[in-house]
């Protein structure tokens, strides 16, 4: 790869990175589109998603934590069961056929449903333990068959239910996040794949675009901004898992 290639996707990958972290998001299906269209190969796109991940997530995560925004009792019982079974999922290949456009439609919907959300509602009413443990366990395997984090999924279902407001659900998918990638990507080496080179000059790109948009997201954006971002950020997301191969 020429340094004017490496160069132009970094941008890209920081760009991404900033987007999804201003809504609590790590960016891996913005990744895998950027590097999708780059015409990267498909064994070298999940591992280096979830390695921007895991960076993006981490940043995150500490920003919305120290902005007050994180909750422990909701965070911990969608989590419980999410990594083991993100473990799997990054362990095991399927064809993507045979869930990649249904979940598509499902984001742009609940894009398409922010859109008309203006505010956070005056309550929200958590899900009950086993709801969420059931959630957690789905969603961390779709995260580890994909190669996300698993975020672009419960935000969305968080807010829809009305089990969290607009920055606590960020936050608690931001942790989600980094722990499911950390999980797909160790299913992913225990295969004893190796790393792709680029991914570590990618990975400063995504920390300069995360940092600052988690920055924003947490402590500057109104709530209406978030929203619109992360109806955005859905609508790219499912578009993408549509239309690629």
């Amino acid at each position: 790869m020429d340094t004017t290639h490496l160069t132009l996707l970094a941008l890209a990958v920081g760009l991404v990175a900033f987007l999804y972290s201003s809504v609590g998001h790590a960016g891996a299906s913005g990744y895998i589109a950027v590097l999708t269209l780059a015409g990267f190969a498909a064994e070298d796109i999940k591992p280096t998603a979830l390695v921007l991940n895991i960076f993006v997530a981490l940043i995150g995560a500490w920003q919305f934590w120290r902005a007050g925004h994180f909750s422990w009792p909701l965070f911990w019982p969608f989590a419980l069961l999410s990594v083991p079974a993100a473990a799997a999922g990054g362990y095991l290949k399927l064809p993507p056929m045979l869930f990649k456009p249904l979940l598509g439609a499902v984001l742009i919907f609940s894009a398409l449903r922010l859109f008309s959300r203006r505010a956070d509602p005056a309550e929200v009413a958590p899900p009950s333990r086993s709801t969420a443990l059931g959630v957690g366990a789905t969603i961390g395997l779709l995260s580890g068959l994909t190669g996300t984090g698993g975020g672009i999924f419960l935000t969305p279902l968080m807010l829809l239910l009305r089990w969290a407001q607009t920055r606590p659900a960020a936050a608690v998918s931001a942790l989600f996040i980094l722990v499911n990638s950390v999980a797909g990507l160790a299913g992913f080496l225990s295969r004893r794949e190796p790393l792709p080179e680029f991914v570590w000059p990618l990975a400063v790109a995504a920390v300069a675009g995360g940092t600052i948009g988690a920055h924003l997201g947490s402590r500057r954006f109104p709530v209406r901004t978030i929203s619109l971002l992360l109806a955005a950020v859905l609508i790219i997301a499912g578009l993408k898992l549509i239309l690629t191969k």
